[in-house]
């Protein structure tokens, strides 16, 4: 990269792409689901395909990153991946809508959509993070990272509200029309902050001569990054597990309507969004051989989430009404935002090492979509095949949220075990955030 390096002003300005990023990717995830399982009444296993499709395209994330790495640009790359997505966004409504009347045909529309919305959301994202890996001061490193994650999820928090209230009554035309307005917004967003913000710190091209197979062979021979990319896979699969389940369980086991089971999602990511907050003020501001452990805020929040997933389970076993379950989902999303958060630092420490910033970013990127996708489709065919064996949605979800649990318990310790790694213990602090960029 060249000496310019981006302002704090230009930091928020790519965060504002992740929360673009963020407003679309969450109807698929969490509306588009419900609509399908609930108002569709199909199997758990359809948009747990769909989401595969979504997270498994990303498998291409190194491919995008190396192509940025050699151009020295990477906006370009950030705006037709967001125009992707947006698009993608409105084919996957059309698609859901139209299986109303047309199960085979709206699919095949729905999978194409959610195939653009993943290479959009792949090629767009990955290009964002290793702006900020290559581009921003490592002093402001860590922060910076927690600031733009952070964004990404207040995306997820405002829309599903948002969406939410403008669903009901539900009808597949509301639906479309609903989708395609968020997704025109978050694209007119996206590109109005990344206007400007190359011209002050862009990647330096590589001149080098290679190709990709040989950048990758060259990243994933560094031991630490590939550590830290079967870390990432094996902690993202307990993560991912119960993203495709809570709304489904809302709405099946207590009859809530899909604009409230929206909303009971950004009550989620609310709760994502003040579990990273609190990492980032402990770890940054307290900081100490405690605090600014990157490791045991990681081991907490796999541990918070399982405890977490253990609540949401008995809400349905013994609480009379909806009120205990909103508090549990809450508190699920705080889990899952403090270990969220804990990766951050190490993603940014690691990733900034030379003019590979794109192609690390993207071998991460790809192993954390790889597990979300595995993790997704797992848990929608356990609900499908626990329904069958226990015949009750209630007991089905129970048994799977419970095996997610201790899947959050498994990884808490495969985390504490990582402490001998060198990934763990490079805590060069930088002077400005107090965090550990390499720790994890």
């Amino acid at each position: 990269m060249n000496g310019a390096t981006l302002t704090w002003g230009q930091i928020l300005r790519l965060g504002l792409v992740q929360t673009a990023l963020g407003a679309i990717v969450v109807l698929m995830t969490a509306t588009l689901n419900r609509v399908m399982i609930v108002e569709l009444a199909l199997p758990a296993l359809a948009p747990g395909l769909l989401i595969a499709l979504f997270h498994g395209v990303q498998i291409l994330r190194p491919a995008w990153g190396y192509r940025s790495d050699i151009g020295g640009r990477r906006a370009p790359w950030i705006v037709l991946g967001m125009a992707t997505l947006a698009i993608g966004g409105v084919t996957a409504a059309a698609g859901v809508a139209l299986a109303s009347s047309s199960t085979a045909g709206g699919l095949g529309l729905a999978a194409l959509g959610f195939l653009l919305v993943g290479a959009g959301a792949g090629a767009a994202g990955t290009n964002v993070l290793a702006t900020l890996a290559a581009q921003v001061a490592p002093p402001r490193r860590a922060a910076a990272a927690t600031t733009v994650w952070v964004m990404m999820i207040f995306g997820f928090a405002l829309t599903a509200p948002f969406a939410g209230h403008f669903l009901d009554p539900y009808s597949p035309s509301r639906l479309v029309a609903v989708t395609a307005v968020v997704s025109a917004l978050a694209f007119a967003i996206a590109c109005a902050a990344i206007w400007g913000v190359e011209t002050a710190g862009r990647a330096e091209p590589r001149r080098d001569g290679g190709n990709f197979r040989e950048a990758f062979r060259q990243v994933w021979s560094e031991p630490a990054a590939r550590r830290f990319t079967i870390f990432i896979f094996v902690s993202m699969l307990a993560y991912s597990a119960q993203e495709l389940l809570v709304e489904p369980y809302a709405g099946l086991v207590f009859g809530l309507s899909p604009g409230v089971t929206t909303k009971l999602a950004g009550l989620q990511h609310g709760g994502s969004l003040a579990g990273m907050i609190v990492v980032a003020i402990c770890a940054s501001a307290l900081g100490g051989p405690r605090l600014g452990d990157l490791r045991l805020w990681t081991v907490g929040g796999c541990l918070a989430s399982a405890l977490a997933l253990a609540g949401v389970a008995a809400t349905g076993l013994f609480a009379a009404g909806p009120g205990p379950l909103r508090a549990t989902v809450f508190a699920l999303g705080f889990g899952n935002g403090v270990y969220a958060a804990a990766a951050i630092g190490a993603m940014m420490g690691l990733a900034a090492k030379d003019a590979r910033a794109g192609t690390r970013m993207g071998l991460w990127g790809a192993a954390q979509a790889l597990a979300l996708g595995a993790g997704g489709l797992l848990a929608s065919a356990l609900v499908d095949l626990a329904r069958l064996a226990l015949g009750s949605p209630l007991h089905a979800y129970v048994a799977v949220f419970a095996a997610e649990a201790l899947a959050f318990v498994a990884s808490a310790w495969i985390a504490a075990r990582l402490g001998e790694t060198s990934v763990v213990n490079q805590r060069a602090t930088t002077p400005a955030t107090g965090m550990a960029p390499q720790g994890f």
